[in-house]
């Protein structure tokens, strides 16, 4: 009963409760005047704008439809797990939320939704709700009242197969009757969601004509059961459907302590087919990417898995850790590095959410972080390029690696590191990536000033998501990189701008540092890299404090699926 209450109140947010209102009737009484605490919460919550994300559902066929409807709503349990698994108390609180009628209790439960919590993820996690007390980086991955160095010792003195288990992406740890550490399966943990969202996924897949749509849900269904992930997670490779349903446990962000811990996220999406097959030839290109590396040849991978397929979508529905304060542009999944290594990864590019961060967002900081000659050089093709690039980018470099004589994985030797240096990477990567390629002349020169200039200005929309996230973390450590080398400099105007004659030799360095270090496992140095060069420099918060009037992000509006 709770979980379905929970539902209702995600359900109408993300469709309606930031819709603006119909204006002032004459039979309405008055309502009080805000409060100081309301007023700030409201303008907390305005940083994000509302935009309501369209997609073409009515070209589907009925059946089509129906499916769509069915995944949509399994989607929807995703923001009920990804609640729970963010803190033990979210689902409580939110209740205790919907009981507040004041201007304060509504701006308060709207701005816990926009977080999916009561900590403000633009404010290093501030609580805006009393008494919540600090965030927990452990999340609800582990037991209540347990030390980091408690669990982290206990990992360790398993033997390999319990080790396995109690890294895995898809287990929780908790205490047994006897007071001991136990790794529970998601399958067991979240039993009563994960049965429900597999029965939608199954009347889904009984509805639509698209074999691999077909075959995709009806292993997804197996996997909530059974809790390998892995057939599932090929079939969602292999994926080739109208509708494109990204639905399950992936990201690992909520785990501040290793960063072992997926939390449940979806993305449903209308496949873009003309803007697919426009970026189908750099698919192409990445085993000779991967051989160009600028890092030692004995570090390259000298076979990538067998696909690389690239997907643009227009987003009908996100939930869960996809719908969480900043909203994702594009992903690279799936992380499962048995997958990676075997079939490649996707991926998946979220037009419509691109398109209105660009007009909402980017275009706006620009005019204020560049100068106005630089500002005619942000365009929307470089900043959609160099997303893809930067998803392409995840898959290349260093995944399995040798440490100490053991093979291992990047993701396991650095822990609470890895996210914000993997991203960093990918950033700094895409950024060498797209240079080859025009050199190469795979893509125009006339695209080389603007992926530049644009990246610039982008550097400030993802710093202002806030160091305390891996992206705006990972973009602090390469905005640090290029003042200290030369790639940026700043004007006594305090705006930004690209130095051509310096810029290509800080990626490429760049890229080779990050990488190397990911090759050795060397977390002490990740740790020192973000500990360092992971802050906001004063010349940088100048930009940032001059952008009040800016959105920080959007907050989307599922408006295409409302009568699904």
């Amino acid at each position: 009963m709770r979980s379905a209450i929970l539902l209702t109140v995600l359900a109408m947010f993300t469709m309606s409760c930031s819709a603006p209102s119909s204006g002032p009737s004459s039979t309405v009484p008055k309502t009080p005047a805000p409060s100081a605490e309301a007023t700030r919460l409201t303008q907390m919550a305005a940083r994000f704008a509302p935009v309501d994300l369209v997609a073409d559902v009515q070209a589907l066929p009925e059946n089509e439809r129906k499916a769509l409807g069915k995944i949509v709503a399994a989607a929807r349990l995703m923001d009920a797990l990804f609640l729970r698994q963010a803190w033990a108390g979210n689902e409580s609180l939110l209740l205790s939320l919907l009981q507040d009628e004041s201007p304060e209790g509504k701006a308060r439960l709207h701005y816990f939704l926009i977080n999916k919590g009561p900590w403000s993820r633009l404010d290093h996690f501030e609580a805006f709700v009393p008494g919540v007390g600090k965030r927990l980086d452990e999340g609800n991955f582990y037991p209540a009242g347990a030390t980091k160095a408690e669990v982290e010792a206990w990992i360790k003195s398993l033997p390999p197969a319990q080790h396995e288990a109690a890294t895995s992406y898809f287990t929780t740890i908790r205490r047994g009757p006897d007071g001991k550490f136990l790794s529970v399966p998601y399958s067991q943990e979240y039993q009563g969601e994960l049965g429900q969202a597999a029965a939608l996924l199954r009347e889904a897949a009984a509805l639509t004509t698209q074999p691999t749509l077909r075959a995709f849900l009806e292993k997804r269904a197996a996997a909530f059961i059974s809790n390998d992930y892995y057939a599932s997670d090929v079939a969602w490779m292999e994926l080739e459907a109208s509708i494109e349903p990204t639905i399950g446990p992936y990201e690992t962000y909520e785990d501040e302590w290793f960063g072992y811990k997926a939390a449940f996220e979806a993305f449903i999406g209308i496949r873009d087919d003309a803007e697919t097959d426009k970026l189908k030839h750099l698919s192409a290109e990445l085993q000779e990417l991967e051989d160009h590396l600028p890092i030692e040849p004995s570090l390259r991978n000298t076979s990538l898995g067998a696909m690389a397929p690239i997907r643009v979508l227009n987003t009908v529905f996100s939930g869960g850790d996809g719908n969480r304060a900043v909203q994702t542009a594009a992903f690279n999944l799936p992380n499962d590095e048995r997958v990676i290594k075997e079939k490649g990864s996707k991926r998946v590019m979220l037009k419509n959410n691109q398109q209105a961060k660009f007009q909402m967002v980017l275009v706006p900081i620009s005019k204020v972080a560049l100068s106005q000659k630089d500002q005619a050089q942000v365009s929307f093709d470089a900043f959609f390029t160099h997303i893809l690039m930067h998803e392409l980018m995840h898959g290349l470099g260093p995944h399995n690696i040798t440490v100490g004589g053991k093979a291992s994985t990047v993701r396991l030797e650095f822990k609470d590191t890895y996210s914000a240096t993997e991203e960093a990477k990918a950033d700094i990567s895409g950024l060498w990536a797209l240079q080859y390629l025009i050199d190469k002349g795979t893509l125009p020169k006339a695209l080389e000033p603007q992926i530049y200039t644009t990246f610039l200005a982008s550097c400030f929309r993802s710093i202002r998501f806030g160091i305390n996230e891996a992206h705006g973390r990972g973009i602090a450590i390469q905005l640090n990189y290029f003042l200290d080398h030369g790639g940026v400099t700043v004007a006594a105007d305090g705006t930004f701008a690209i130095d051509a004659s310096r810029i290509k030799q800080n990626v490429a360095d760049l890229t080779r540092d990050l990488m190397t270090m990911q090759a050795k496992g060397d977390y002490a140095a990740a740790r020192a890299l973000i500990d360092t060069q992971g802050v906001i420099r004063p010349q940088v918060k100048a930009v940032l404090d001059r952008l009040n009037d800016v959105p920080v992000d959007i907050e989307p509006r599922f408006v295409s699926v409302a009568g699904l």
